[in-house]
């Protein structure tokens, strides 16, 4: 698997990772990305993973993977093992999310978080008409979802800045998983997937709260 044959979310998060860096990826699904990230970017690291289908296609991708449940925690990581984390599209199937990047903040020197966005118009629009929203993105029916923690733009961001977590950079993808200009004006809109690298907590860095 070559980088540029991963879906576009994926595409951008491997461009803001160096060569031979150290990567965790958590809820890995069947290993592809660290798989792609080996091939081109020489880097080591490790998936989680729970499901058992999706461990085996990560032994057959040769991908380093644990088999655990991220409820659990990630005790078993040393500070800074890694200069990495990523978790794409998990997040909102998390119980305490919060604990989660707080672990993945402790054991990576950077944190990339993907999530799709309750606060997009096409979840509005079902709101307002007394549905839960089904998309492109959030595919479940509100009785077999397994998301339980959905949030917007802005709540990711008041979450970043309520724990003055630094915000190093973001980026807005449509449901074709393009990047458009408006969407990036006025993300928690137009915006159906959210892409945040975040850095350890710095006191001296706020994060800027100002989303439609």
């Amino acid at each position: 698997m070559l980088i540029k044959n991963l879906r576009r979310e994926h595409i951008l998060v491997a461009n803001w990772i160096k060569k031979g860096s150290r990567v965790l990826d958590l809820g890995c699904g069947d290993g592809s990305f660290l798989a792609a990230l080996r091939t081109e970017k020489q880097v080591s690291g490790y998936g989680i993973e729970i499901d058992p289908a999706n461990i085996e296609a990560c032994i057959r991708n040769s991908v380093n993977v644990l088999q655990t449940n991220l409820d659990n925690g990630l005790h078993d990581f040393e500070n800074d093992s890694f200069d990495y984390v990523v978790m794409s599209q998990t997040i909102q199937a998390i119980n305490k999310p919060y604990e989660v990047i707080d672990e993945m903040l402790r054991i990576g020197k950077e944190v990339i978080v993907t999530f799709p966005n309750m606060g997009h118009w096409k979840c509005r629009l079902q709101f307002l008409m007394g549905k839960m929203p089904v998309t492109t993105h959030l595919p479940n029916t509100w009785y077999s979802t397994p998301n339980i923690h959905m949030c917007t733009v802005r709540d990711f961001n008041n979450l970043c800045g309520e724990k003055n977590i630094n915000i190093k950079s973001r980026t807005f993808l449509d449901t074709h998983h393009n990047q458009v200009i408006g969407m990036q004006l006025l993300p928690n809109l137009l915006a159906e997937i959210a892409i945040y690298r975040l850095n350890q907590p710095l006191d001296s860095q706020k994060s800027d709260s100002s989303f439609a």
